[in-house]
């Protein structure tokens, strides 16, 4: 309960959305928006270099911020090793994107509403033994498209690049990629090899959000490539 509850206070865009952090995310939100004037930025992929630079945390405020404005959006925890979404909206996990991929359940049985009014999500569900080869079959490919006709914002939470192939696999879905950068904690030289990385691929980067930088600059900024 104590792990629930601390996951829960991470998602300060829907539990107090006038706050100054909020706002921070509304920002975010807007920057995307002015980033992509030419090509439209349906399927972002959010990431990191390494696990626990805030990634799931910033994606998930972030896809509030987008139903506050009266998108129509839906969340997708696609890491299939170590998910975590399900835990931040208080939802179960028994059935998600996995269960979908092996074919058990079609996807509008799996996906849940949120306290958020436009906000969808499709938790990770069971993890599976092949991850990777999921997220990299037809019928993700097939999915995708699909849930593009049904929802105006879709958000895919990749794994940390660095740590398997899952978030690079996942780029050729994605019209836009937003890497999270744990200020001050991740060496350089790990963003920089993320973002060759991601380079190789020939992912669309969109920008990077600095996360937990010192209080009297802002909670994140968003810098552009």
């Amino acid at each position: 309960m104590r792990h629930r509850s601390t996951s829960k206070n991470n998602l300060i865009s829907l539990l107090n959305p006038s706050s100054p952090v909020s706002e921070v995310y509304k920002t975010l939100r807007t920057n995307i928006q002015f980033s992509s004037i030419d090509t439209q930025h349906q399927v972002i992929m959010v990431t990191s270099s390494v696990k626990g630079e805030g990634k799931t945390t910033t994606i998930s405020n972030l896809a509030v911020a987008y139903a506050q404005e009266g998108k129509k959006v839906l969340l997708i925890d696609c890491d299939l090793r170590s998910p975590s979404i399900h835990e931040v909206f208080s939802q179960v996990n028994h059935a998600g994107l996995s269960s979908i991929l092996a074919g058990q359940h079609p996807w509008q049985e799996i996906v849940r509403d949120t306290a958020a009014d436009t906000l969808s999500l499709l938790t990770s569900g069971p993890i599976p033994p092949n991850p990777a080869e999921m997220l990299s079959s037809k019928r993700m490919h097939d999915l995708i498209d699909e849930l593009r006709n049904h929802y105006d914002v879709i958000f895919l939470d990749a794994p940390p690049v660095l740590a398997v192939t899952d978030s690079l696999v996942l780029n050729g879905l994605c019209d836009g990629v937003v890497l999270v950068v744990l200020a001050g904690k991740v060496d350089k030289n790990l963003v920089k090899k993320t973002a060759a990385s991601l380079s190789h691929v020939n992912a669309r980067l969109i920008g990077t959000v600095l996360n937990r930088i010192n209080r009297r600059e802002r909670g994140a900024v968003f810098t552009y490539y």
